[in-house]
């Protein structure tokens, strides 16, 4: 039985996929316009930037449209797009153009990494969620550190120096994430309870995580336009949200820009913190799964390892 890329493709007429595209360009432009705004003027945002410069997606590229593999456009000429080619059959005469997504050139060049994204999403979905790291990640990267040596200097930490860093030493660390982990002070890393590391993240990452499900959005964009971007768009949508929680649970006092702090050092804040955390696992097993979908439709068409 073939994939959905050898069978034939779906043909969307002209009219339908610019609606298609114009409602995307709409929803991306609202969700980047205060960030847009922001950076003409030369303001910093200790929250919403980290999406456009931790991740390397720019609101353009965001913005852009596709509709992913198996799918022609009719009029629309491939000249000038990557990774696009011909395709054959378009309805309207008129309209002789139509293209679609060359899979193979796509697979030929991005192949190994769509492998280990399969292998990593793989298995954090075949994993149970574990709950109760209470964000201690952003307190575990300032501990130790004065208030000018933070990351955000210019927003003060809500307990103080001395009080964040008995908070650190009061908890259990148990960070699994790498690219979390690597930004631990020096002080901080030998409280982790694990190693991460880059070579052992398919084994580590689990989908309690609020940064391997932020992380969604980042394998997303790194296999556009294969992923459709209205997926695209969600993940970054989902990724928006963990950020939210992330910082309000961190040590920074983020209430004059709007976010009321998860307390995690008192019962209460811990409570409202896995209940939270517990919603975004079940977000991301969906949206994982959405993602899976897309790869492992092309998966038998990847070429083979080189030895």
């Amino acid at each position: 039985m073939g994939t959905p890329t050898e069978a034939a493709p779906r043909v969307l007429p002209e009219q339908e996929w610019r609606g298609r595209e114009a409602r995307h360009h709409a929803r991306v432009d609202a969700l980047v316009s205060a960030h847009l705004e922001r950076r003409a003027a030369g303001i910093k945002h200790p929250v919403e930037d980290f999406l456009f410069t931790y991740y390397s997606h720019k609101p353009a590229q965001l913005r852009r449209w596709h509709p992913g593999a198996g799918v022609v456009l009719e009029g629309l000429s491939p000249e000038g797009l990557r990774w696009y080619r011909s395709a054959e059959g378009p309805s309207d005469a008129d309209s002789p153009d139509a293209a679609e997504l060359d899979v193979p050139a796509f697979l030929e060049k991005k192949g190994p990494t769509v492998a280990f994204v399969l292998r990593l999403l793989r298995a954090v979905q075949g994993r149970q969620a574990h709950l109760g790291c209470f964000g201690l990640h952003e307190w575990a990267m300032v501990y130790r550190l004065g208030q000018d040596q933070v990351r955000h200097a210019s927003v003060p930490l809500r307990l103080g120096a001395e009080g964040t860093d008995e908070v650190v030493e009061s908890h259990r660390i148990t960070c699994s994430h790498y690219d979390a982990f690597r930004f631990f002070t020096e002080e901080a890393r030998p409280l982790n309870r694990l190693r991460p590391t880059r070579e052992g993240q398919a084994e580590l990452d689990q989908p309690g995580c609020l940064h391997a499900n932020m992380d969604l959005y980042k394998w997303a964009y790194k296999l556009s336009p294969l992923v459709p971007s209205e997926l695209v768009a969600d993940c970054f949508v989902f990724a928006k949200d963990i950020r939210e929680l992330d910082m309000r649970a961190s040590p920074y006092e983020l209430e004059a820009h709007g976010y009321t702090p998860v307390r995690i050092e008192t019962a209460e804040g811990k409570a409202e913190y896995l209940e939270a955390q517990k919603a975004f696992a079940e977000r991301g097993r969906g949206l994982r799964a959405r993602l899976l979908d897309v790869l492992a439709a092309v998966e038998p068409l990847l070429p083979a390892e080189r030895p």
